[in-house]
């Protein structure tokens, strides 16, 4: 029977016995936290923290929000949302002059919650004015290893994977991964205006054996390979970084100088897991328009429901230097240096779970 307060048939994480399970994982939480921000201390960085509350919340297909409503002072209801992620108003600040700031910021993410996945969990968010996107790969890499000699660890483990959190980061493109584990040649179904061919990616896919509905889109058809295909073979015994993504999976991103089929995105995994997402700011406010407009049009016909686009935000985006910017699941990073087996246990105060 599940004890007084549980809906999960779990002990509730409060209770003694059950902290006293969970506090060493939260000890080194802090020490790992503490250690992060010193080392960007250390590169002259400015930590900020932004509102959690915005008009928009991000324009991402698959985010989903947690919805509220400001009220004025003569009564008028005015929606906001919980941010998905900071980053909209860590922008601003880029544009506001900023040039190296950081955030370990709550946000907020409706339908998810799993081993890797919580409704609120912590974004760790860097952004470095005037740097290459693959300076941040560095900086992850730094990351990993900061965290690991403050958990006390030589290796980070997780559902039976294990790294090397030391070793440098195998550096992997989208198109040598689709090659290398799904035999498909991604780069033959996009072109270097951004689109995209579903049928010939389509083909691929049945070459591979991957099943797939008729009414997928190319993206729906590129989510499968990476989940069934990719990621099951990222972060294994080293980091890996995953980069150079089709610019139509790269919403927030610049396009590639090199390959204009591609952007300036990248993915850190460990252990299989996805611990980072960074790119190299697209800074054109008409050509992000269109493409928070695309994403809100997808989510409208998937989900029925949209998000507005912050117009602020949009005109700030015209002054904005040139930066690369990542985001970082805190948590996940805390859980591989840690051993942890699900994201609460390395949470002070999870979010009650709905009753059953």
């Amino acid at each position: 029977m599940p004890r007084s307060g549980s809906t999960s048939g779990r002990s509730p994480w409060w209770e003694p016995q059950v902290h006293a399970d969970r506090r060493p994982f939260l000890l080194a939480r802090n020490r790992i936290q503490a250690g992060l921000r010193a080392h960007f201390h250390g590169e002259d960085f400015i930590e900020v923290d932004p509102a959690a509350l915005q008009v928009s919340p991000g324009n991402e297909t698959h985010l989903h929000a947690f919805a509220t409503e400001a009220v004025t002072i003569d009564g008028r209801p005015s929606p906001l949302y919980l941010h998905t992620s900071p980053e909209f108003a860590c922008k601003k600040l880029l544009t506001a002059g900023e040039r190296r700031i950081f955030s370990f910021a709550h946000v907020y993410r409706n339908r998810e919650r799993g081993p890797l996945h919580h409704p609120e969990f912590t974004m760790l968010e860097w952004y470095r004015v005037d740097a290459d996107y693959r300076k941040l790969m560095d900086d992850c890499a730094d990351l990993l290893a900061l965290a690991a000699e403050a958990a006390g660890r030589r290796r980070f483990s997780y559902r039976g994977a294990s790294i090397d959190p030391f070793a440098e980061p195998e550096r992997v493109t989208l198109a040598e991964a689709f090659h290398r584990f799904a035999g498909i040649d991604l780069l033959a179904s996009t072109t270097d205006d951004g689109q995209t061919d579903r049928g010939q990616l389509a083909a691929g896919l049945v070459q591979a054996g991957i099943r797939f509905a008729d009414d997928d889109t190319w993206s729906d058809l590129f989510s499968r390979v990476l989940v069934a295909k990719i990621e099951p073979n990222l972060g294994m015994e080293r980091p890996t970084i995953l980069c150079e993504y089709p610019a139509a999976e790269a919403a927030l991103a610049r396009p590639s100088p090199n390959d204009l089929r591609v952007a300036e995105r990248f993915e850190l995994y460990a252990c299989g897991v996805e611990l980072a997402n960074a790119f190299g700011e697209l800074t054109d406010a008409a050509e992000q328009r269109r493409r928070f407009e695309h994403e809100m049009a997808e989510k409208a016909r998937i989900y029925g429901d949209s998000y507005p686009i912050d117009e602020d935000f949009l005109v700030a985006l015209r002054s904005m230097p040139q930066a690369s910017g990542a985001a970082l699941g805190f948590d996940r990073l805390v859980m591989l240096a840690t051993g942890a087996s699900r994201i609460d246990q390395v949470m002070w105060a999870p979010v009650a779970e709905p009753p059953q």
